[in-house]
């Protein structure tokens, strides 16, 4: 009957309805530090109120909005229907050019036409970042690394890598290098994650997709009890959390 119940709670973690980029509906029920330098306080020392800024998958607009930049001054791209609907509900009314996009190697916008690029934890094409960067101009992006998390990805889908292992700090400082930008700063961190109940990773693995494909409660139920099981026994699961920061200049 317990084993019931909890396949209902996990079920009901999977259903639960999420936007924008907001954990907060297991706060307390895992620990996910953040990294030890302040991603918004970067990006406002490179700004000024006269540059045209854009946010590269903004998610839900949340983020961009604590940066406080001229919002007739501001774009965002998001590709996410939800996150999309909700940026138009709450960023374009304000002022903030909000454009969809699916696909990260044919930015809608035209050359030399951003002062600043921010990109905090999703993908980009260097080739149309640098196409779109003014002379001049600065790219900031935060990454998830190619270690993060991987501990969990193994235990519901044994054999499964979801980082490409040219998704590295030393690839992308290289590439830009190579482009013409000088690279100001970088900043890489591991750290401890801990889901203290599945309930919480069964949300988590809905969420990060790209992570946890074919993830659902019913196809991975006794992977989940496997979690369940050390959970009970040590209080936790625990996995290794990934993250870089670069901060280049486009020079030519």
């Amino acid at each position: 009957m317990r084993d019931i119940e909890l396949v209902k709670q996990w079920k009901a973690e999977e259903q639960f309805a999420f936007q924008g980029w907001d954990f907060s509906h297991i706060d307390g029920r895992w620990e996910c530090p953040e990294p030890p330098w302040d991603y918004r306080s970067i990006v406002k020392s490179y700004l000024k109120d006269t540059d045209i800024l854009l946010d590269m998958g903004t998610g839900g607009g949340e983020v961009l909005l604590t940066i406080n930049h001229p919002y007739r001054n501001t774009y965002a791209t998001e590709a996410y229907v939800p996150n999309y609907e909700l940026c138009k509900k709450v960023l374009s009314p304000l002022g903030i050019t909000v454009v969809q996009t699916y696909t990260d190697d044919k930015l809608p916008f035209e050359n030399d036409f951003f002062d600043v690029i921010i990109n905090r934890h999703e993908s980009f094409d260097l080739s149309e970042v640098n196409r779109t960067l003014k002379r001049g101009g600065h790219f900031i992006t935060q990454q998830v690394g190619n270690k993060n998390c991987c501990e969990f990805e193994q235990r519901l889908n044994s054999g499964f890598i979801s980082h490409s292992s040219s998704h590295t700090i030393n690839n992308y400082t290289d590439t830009l290098i190579e482009m013409g930008h000088q690279i100001i700063k970088t900043g890489e961190v591991q750290y401890s994650v801990k889901f203290f109940d599945v309930g919480a990773l069964v949300y988590y693995a809905k969420i990060v997709v790209w992570n946890f494909p074919g993830f659902s409660v019913k196809t991975h139920t006794d992977k989940l009890f496997d979690c369940q099981k050390e959970i009970a026994e040590t209080g936790f699961l625990q996995g290794t959390g990934h993250c870089f920061y670069i901060i280049s200049q486009k020079n030519h």
